[in-house]
């Protein structure tokens, strides 16, 4: 089982890369994103729970793999990743791998996650390279993970293994995409899914005042 979680603030051409990545390496047939309600390590997202939510729906039509799952963005609190994990091993059962994936970007703060110590017990850890990333491969040992070398690995146990997959580096960021909406901009624009794009003008999202 593949998890792939984040803002989605909003979804752009990355995370669906990203996402498709992980589920050609591990020969996947679905992987499950997790948008945040309330992410603990950034500021408030710019755009809803429910506008968010609509947009990666827009995003994922196309392709049966990509399953949503709402429910760091119903749960009250913090959106913390311990939990979900914690979810999804009472759910699959303690034999059934899963795999926490994250860009390098996203995993270079694992050190200040809450309970980060705890998700080796839970999942693995697949995290792919993103272009600029600083991120130290040894963070994860540190934390409790033990290094893999290919994906079978991650795949013959449940949880406790790490793998770094450098695959397609894209350069967009929501960050990126966020400012060109608001100035008008047109490179990072033209790249957001048509119906996303539309969706966003439809509802003014990303202007100055807007949420």
């Amino acid at each position: 089982m593949l998890l792939f979680g984040g803002t989605f603030d909003p979804v752009h051409p990355a995370h669906l890369a990203m996402a498709r990545e992980a589920l050609a390496l591990c020969r996947a047939d679905s992987l499950i994103l997790l948008p945040a309600g309330d992410p603990p390590h950034r500021e408030a997202p710019g755009a809803s729970a429910e506008h968010r939510l609509r947009m990666l729906a827009l995003a994922c039509a196309g392709d049966p793999r990509l399953r949503i799952d709402p429910r760091e963005l119903r749960r009250p609190g913090p959106s913390y990743s311990l939990l979900t994990a914690r979810e999804y091993r009472d759910e699959c059962g303690e034999d059934t791998p899963v795999l926490l994936v994250l860009g390098a970007d996203a995993a270079a703060g694992l050190g200040s996650w809450h309970g980060a110590r705890e998700l080796p017990g839970l999942v693995h850890l697949l995290v792919l390279a993103r272009p600029g990333a600083r991120f130290d491969p040894l963070l994860p040992e540190r934390l409790g993970w033990q290094s893999a070398q290919d994906v079978a690995s991650l795949l013959g146990c449940a949880a406790g293994r790490f793998l770094q997959h450098t695959g397609p580096l894209m350069e967009h960021s929501a960050t990126a995409v966020r400012g060109a909406l608001r100035e008008g901009g047109t490179d990072e624009v033209g790249l957001l899914d048509p119906a996303v794009l539309a969706y966003i003008r439809e509802h003014g999202l990303y202007r100055s005042g807007s949420d």
